[in-house]
């Protein structure tokens, strides 16, 4: 096992590990512009966030681990190849 993770396996066998939450709250909160996801088009598109605005994304992880969060996770619902429904007009492959 790797150095990282031989520290991971060793943090979970000692106590609970808290993660990061609710990242569309969060950026919800910021009340951000269509121009910050990258236009009109992408407005909501919080996965675009990490190419336009990665100060904000940045900010909410230091927020999380200010407030004890040993995990994160990536942004990623529609950053796939085949993002479903409404999520479709997010993919950053399209």
């Amino acid at each position: 096992m790797s150095g990282a993770g031989s520290k991971l396996a060793q943090a979970f066998g000692g106590r609970v590990l808290l993660m990061d939450g609710a990242m569309g709250t969060m950026i919800q909160a910021r009340d951000l512009s269509a121009r910050d996801f990258g236009g009109p088009a992408l407005e909501g598109c919080n996965e675009h966030l990490n190419l336009t605005r990665p100060d904000v994304i940045r900010a909410i992880h230091e927020a999380y681990l200010d407030a004890g969060a040993d995990l994160m996770r990536r942004q990623g619902i529609s950053a796939g190849r085949l993002p479903a429904g409404p999520r479709e007009k997010c993919s950053l492959w399209a």
